[in-house]
């Protein structure tokens, strides 16, 4: 299913990453995007050779960078022995097939990358689906960038002949297999679905972790849970989602979901491929947004997760904010202030521990806002009932005659509707 979109190479590719500075743009954000783009292309398994930036008005249609920008480029690449180059923005078919013939060598865009190491993270049936449908996705409007070649060779000039009658079975089989895939992950959200209502039914509460890529989620998972999800100091780690026990300090349990990292210029067309995942997001009580405040850039990527959020709808969600990596000198005075500036903000370290018990507080006080205490006088008939409020400890106390159990219980607003005709009234108590 999900594979690379170019075959994997023996030797370790050598890349040229290339950045343009559009006219009022500023060049610290131009180095700090291709400082991402370096840290991905090490992730999918390059070694950066140079960076250049092209200054440009606006994309030029044939080269992206014009023909001349990139004639100079192209001897730069073949001096420094390059045999990959990555643009950090998204190319057409048409761009790409141009700047692959000026350079003579495999050319990547940002998206193509990022789908690289989506394929090569992803672990499970969802996961692979997911990255399949959106390279598919990618792929149908490049289909005749791929087959020039290939009509070449049956004879044609161009894509004339059987090219051109092979460039139209791809696409048909293409979208397809677009079909399926969509199908698929249908089911997929289903199931999903589901599951998260069978666990609103029971009680349990939601809680997400997203933040940027590389923030520390899966290592905050791990420490917070006991789980043992892959945590390493690359972009895009973990693909897919892990959901995990968490209990809280009134000992009432939750369920702590680790998402797919966020990251600037994330192509929307990822996003709609990862709706499945990403409904995690959308269905959660509270979000815990890990945010990494050792990093130069740390406002910058707040702004790329909210964008994110607001593009999945879901602004109006309680966010607990979380300042990870306080075991490093440098986040002191990042951290006071994201404090005074954000809602719900506690600083912590995954890697230590230190602030955890603080944060799963937070985490308690914030589900509590989404909770009602009732005294309940409850048949002893209604075995199911109680049986549902003992086993998510949804009791807080409890006193029993021959035929009722008087309860004080602290239960979801979802659930209160059911109990309301076993409310006691304040002046009965």
């Amino acid at each position: 299913m999900g594979r690379p979109l170019w075959p994997t190479e023996s030797a370790q590719e050598i890349a040229l990453l290339v950045g343009v500075l559009p006219s009022g743009g500023k060049a610290w954000e131009v180095q700090d995007s291709l400082d991402e783009l370096a840290l991905l292309a090490d992730t999918a398994g390059a070694r950066i050779a140079e960076r250049a930036v092209a200054r440009q008005s606006q994309p030029h249609p044939a080269t992206f960078i014009g023909s001349g920008k990139a004639a100079q480029l192209a001897e730069q690449a073949q001096s420094l022995g390059v045999n990959l180059v990555i643009f950090d923005d998204d190319l057409t078919p048409v761009q790409g097939r141009n700047l692959e013939e000026t350079f003579g060598v495999k050319v990547l865009d940002r998206t193509q990358l990022i789908l690289d190491i989506f394929a090569r993270h992803a672990q499970t049936r969802e996961g692979r689906l997911q990255v399949e449908l959106a390279q598919a996705e990618y792929m149908l409007p490049r289909l005749r960038r791929s087959a020039t070649t290939f009509g070449q060779q049956k004879g044609g000039i161009g894509l004339r002949g059987p090219g051109e009658r092979q460039i139209e079975i791809d696409r048909r089989q293409l979208q397809l297999r677009v079909t399926q895939l969509r199908r698929a992950l249908d089911e997929v959200r289903e199931r999903r679905a589901e599951l998260r209502r069978s666990r609103h039914r029971q009680g349990w509460s939601l809680l997400t972790l997203v933040g940027y890529t590389n923030a520390g989620k899966s290592t905050l998972l791990n420490k917070l849970t006991g789980a043992d999800v892959l945590a390493d100091d690359q972009l895009f780690a973990t693909l897919d989602p892990t959901t995990r026990k968490l209990t809280l300090p009134n000992k009432r349990a939750a369920l702590l979901t680790d998402t797919v990292g966020f990251i600037r210029k994330l192509p929307h067309h990822l996003v709609e491929s990862f709706k499945a995942t990403l409904e995690e997001v959308m269905q959660a009580d509270v979000l815990l947004h890990v945010i990494d405040a050792a990093h130069p850039r740390v406002d910058e990527q707040i702004e790329a997760v909210d964008r994110v959020l607001a593009e999945l709808g879901v602004q109006g969600k309680p966010v607990v904010h979380v300042l990870n990596k306080s075991d490093q000198p440098q986040t002191a005075g990042v951290s006071a202030r994201l404090v005074a500036r954000l809602p719900r903000a506690t600083a912590v370290s995954a890697l230590t521990g230190a602030g955890l018990d603080e944060l799963v507080q937070l985490v308690a006080d914030c589900l509590a806002r989404e909770r009602r205490t009732l005294h309940l006088r409850v048949p002893l008939a209604e075995a199911a009932l109680l049986a549902a409020l003992r086993s998510h400890n949804q009791i807080v106390a409890a006193r029993y005659d021959e035929a009722f159990a008087d309860l004080e219980v602290n239960i979801p607003l979802e659930w209160v509707g059911k109990y309301t005709v076993f409310v006691v009234p304040e002046s009965a108590r």
